[in-house]
């Protein structure tokens, strides 16, 4: 597929004949950017603003100089549509193309390199064509392990977002499968959605979008309605679902530079509190990030006094503690050991610490570590029962374990004495036949010398 028949031509002649073969997919219709459909693509779906797109590309000038092609370099080139990573004329162009599509643009300088063109490439105010085949795309991941994945199907307006504690107000939709089980508009506090019945990853996603944004959240499980489901809304465990959501308007919480110390501190009482709720009910998520708002908050802050500054570290150890507790309950064990960490650099002594990180290292099977917490642990108070029992358990664990190691090393060096056993009897059995061949090699050379002796008396000279 090439575009080579539509060139060399000059702008002019080059608008005519795409204007008269293909279709204008500006808003304004200036024809800044025309689209040649080459090959149709699979009917379905198109790309949407965010989602990561891979495309193959090949770009000439209108005279028919090619200055760029990735198919020369054996590998697409992906981006994230709508987001003015590219060029202005391919986020219009991609955005109107289906998968497998393969089309020829020709672009106004305007929505391309503009007066200045590209050194060396570009020559200024110049228009270029492009041949686009679009391969594939995906929404947009808002988590490192794909739980919240975003399509927008209309983009916000502005630069700010909602950040945790933000009142917002939306219109949602609510799908599992094809059945609609919540249409509503609800305002909420971010951070606190679970209040409204409004799962953990439309919260987690309200910190992307802007104001007048409409978008597609697909949420898995522990990002929906987990391993729990929605009885009220007739949602069963471990169900996918997705929300249909358009950010109506929202109200900004203050940034933490915004807030004086005294603000901050009364605020973390608040917010405390709100994360014991939703740990006493289970929801370690939600816990986690008032917990963590805390620490954003005080983390390197210092109090004018004494009294301050010791109400200052309280709500820090406090917020570490239950974070751990949290990520323990969560069976995250490398995010309690670091909370447990954090308090530890603080109090070396922690009892809660040092016992929370022996459970967490413990789970994570390093024993002997999770044994050295504990025993501190009663270093630091002899009447804890529960530590005395970890200990135990440690204990028992490091025998089982080196049992099994005994056990493993044992099997491997009967393995490795068997297998010398048979390659010593290989080598024996080729000595043997080593043997006997040089036995009747030895006695094939004096027959044939005997031969040679008898043959040489009885012939003549």
């Amino acid at each position: 597929m090439t575009t080579d028949q539509d060139l060399p031509m000059d702008h002019q002649s080059a608008t005519a004949l795409f204007a008269a073969k293909g279709i204008d997919v500006t808003t304004n219709k200036d024809q800044g950017v025309i689209k040649v459909i080459k090959r149709a693509g699979v009917d379905g779906d198109r790309p949407m603003i965010g989602d990561k797109v891979m495309v193959h590309y090949t770009g000439k000038l209108v005279t028919g100089k090619k200055f760029d092609c990735s198919r020369e370099r054996k590998e697409p080139f992906c981006f994230h549509v709508g987001k003015g990573q590219v060029l202005r004329a391919w986020d219009i162009a991609v955005l109107s193309m289906q998968r497998g599509e393969v089309c020829t643009l020709l672009c106004k300088p305007e929505y391309a390199y503009g007066a200045a063109g590209n050194p060396d490439k570009i020559p200024p105010s110049s228009s270029v064509v492009f041949e686009l085949e679009l391969i594939k795309f995906e929404g947009e991941v808002l988590t490192g392990d794909g739980g919240i994945v975003r399509r927008i199907k209309v983009k916000g307006e502005g630069y700010t977002n909602p950040n945790d504690g933000s009142i917002v107000n939306v219109h949602l939709e609510g799908r599992c499968g094809d059945r609609l089980f919540d249409c509503r508009d609800v305002s909420f506090i971010v951070g606190q959605a679970e209040d409204k019945s409004i799962p953990l990853g439309v919260d987690r996603a309200m910190d992307k979008m802007q104001k007048g944004e409409c978008c597609l959240l697909y949420l898995k499980p522990k990002y929906g309605f987990g391993s729990e489901g929605k009885p009220e809304y007739k949602i069963g465990p471990d169900k996918d679902i997705v929300y249909e959501i358009t950010l109506k308007d929202f109200q900004r919480a203050k940034d933490s530079w915004e807030m004086d110390l005294k603000e901050k501190l009364d605020l973390s009482a608040e917010v405390k509190s709100k994360g014991n709720q939703y740990f006493k009910a289970g929801r370690y998520y939600q816990a986690v990030i008032q917990y963590q708002r805390i620490i954003s908050w005080l983390e390197i802050e210092y109090g004018t006094g004494d009294m301050q500054q010791k109400k200052i570290q309280d709500y820090i150890l406090t917020s570490h503690l239950n974070l751990a507790l949290c990520f323990l309950r969560l069976k995250e064990f490398t995010q309690a050991v670091d909370n447990c960490n954090k308090v530890i650099e603080l109090d070396e002594n922690n009892e809660k610490a040092l016992y929370r990180r022996g459970e967490a290292r413990l789970r994570r099977n390093e024993f002997s570590l999770a044994l050295a917490d504990f025993q501190q642990v009663l270093q630091v108070n002899s009447a804890n029962r529960a530590a005395r029992a970890q200990i135990s358990i440690c204990q028992s664990k490091i025998k089982e374990h080196h049992e099994k190691d005994k056990k493993t090393y044992a099997n491997m060096f009967q393995k490795f004495a068997e297998r010398d056993a048979k390659d010593n009897h290989i080598l024996s059995h080729l000595s043997k036949r080593l043997h006997l061949q040089l036995v009747f090699s030895h006695f094939v050379f004096h027959d044939v010398r005997y031969s040679c002796t008898l043959k040489t008396s009885t012939t003549m000279c």
